[in-house]
C-alpha cells in the first residue's frame, strides 16, 4: 500500500470578533476531519480581523503567550477530540516582543512546536513591520502521520529558499497559511494568480504537493481574495477555491509517487551548493 496523507485547507470570512471566528474556524476544522483530513490548514492569524492594515498601538493587546492565545487554546481541545493535526496562526507575545507565530498542534492536541514568520511585509494595507519581529527559529519541519511537513507563513510564500530550505530539511508537503487580498495602492492590480504561480513553482522545483489557505471577504480597505488550494508534486491544481467560496478542500496526497518523481527529477542530485554563495550576501 502507498504512503498517503490527507489534507485540508480551509477558507473563509474572518471579520471577526475573536470568538465568533474561532468558532467559524473550528465549525470548518470539524467538517474537513469527518472527510478524512489528517492535517488541516486554517488562514493566517484567523483569530480575528487582519488587524495589519493600521499602524495602532491598541492593537498590541491582542497578542498572547502560545499557550494562552485562543486560537491556540481552541485549537488543541479540537485536535486532541478530533486525532487531527492543525498549523494554527496567531499574534504571539514573548515578554516585550512580538512575531507572527505557528503552532503546530499536533494530533493527541499537544503543541509540538512553533514557528515564527521569518520574512515580514511592510506596505500599504500590510504593515506588519509595526507589530512583528523577524523570526528568530529559523524554519521548521514536524513529522506527522508517517510523513515531514514543512510550514511557511503568508509572505514565506513568496521565496524560493524558504521553501527549498524546508524541502532540505526532508519535508514531503508545504503548507502556507495566509491573509492576502487587494493592495490599496493600486486598486487594478490583482496578485492573485501570481500568488498561486510562486506557490506552484515551489511545488515543481521541489516535486511535492503544496496546500495554502487564504482569507476572503471585505476587511476595511482590503478584499481578501481567497483562492485557497492543494496542488500535486508537478504544480496542478487537484482542488481549488475561487474568490468567494466559504468551506473546505480536501485531498488525498500520495506520498510514494511524490517521493518517486522527486527522485527521477534529480533536482536535490544536481544542486550545486557550492555556487551559491551569493544567496547568503546581502544585496
Amino acid at each position: 500500500m502507498p504512503r498517503t496523507l490527507t489534507v485540508a485547507a480551509l477558507q473563509l470570512p474572518l471579520p471577526g470578533p475573536v470568538e465568533p471566528n474561532i468558532a467559524a474556524v473550528s465549525t470548518l476544522v470539524e467538517e474537513a476531519a469527518a472527510q478524512g483530513a489528517q492535517v488541516i490548514l486554517p488562514p493566517e492569524l484567523f483569530e480575528g480581523p487582519y488587524f495589519c492594515q493600521v499602524e495602532e498601538e491598541e492593537l498590541f493587546a491582542g497578542a498572547r503567550p502560545t499557550a494562552e492565545h485562543p486560537s491556540v487554546v481552541a485549537m488543541r481541545a479540537l485536535a486532541a477530540r478530533l486525532g487531527v493535526a492543525i498549523p494554527t496562526s496567531f499574534f504571539e507575545k514573548d515578554g516585550p516582543h512580538y512575531y507572527n507565530t505557528l503552532a503546530m498542534i499536533g494530533p493527541d492536541g499537544a503543541i509540538m512546536g512553533t514557528y515564527r514568520k521569518s520574512h515580514i511585509p511592510d506596505g500599504p494595507g500590510y504593515e506588519e513591520k509595526y507589530y512583528f519581529r523577524p523570526g528568530n527559529t529559523g524554519f521548521k519541519v514536524w513529522d506527522l502521520f508517517g510523513t515531514r511537513i514543512g510550514v511557511g507563513v503568508c509572505w514565506d510564500q513568496w521565496y524560493p529558499e524558504c521553501a527549498r530550505a524546508m524541502a532540505l530539511m526532508g519535508a514531503e508537503l508545504l503548507f502556507y497559511p495566509t491573509a492576502i487580498g487587494s493592495e490599496p495602492y493600486d486598486p487594478d492590480l490583482d496578485t492573485s494568480q501570481m500568488w498561486r504561480r510562486a506557490m506552484q513553482g515551489h511545488a515543481v522545483s521541489n516535486c511535492m504537493p503544496v496546500i495554502a489557505a487564504n482569507r476572503i471577504g471585505t476587511e476595511g480597505e482590503s478584499d481578501f481574495y481567497g483562492h485557497s488550494f492543494i496542488s500535486d508534486e508537478w504544480g496542478n491544481l487537484s482542488k481549488a477555491f475561487g474568490a468567494v467560496e466559504t468551506g473546505v478542500l480536501v485531498e488525498t496526497i500520495d506520498l510514494d509517487r511524490a517521493a518517486k518523481h522527486r527522485a527521477g527529477m534529480g533536482f536535490f542530485r544536481d544542486r550545486r551548493p557550492q555556487l551559491y554563495g551569493r544567496l547568503v550576501e546581502d544585496v
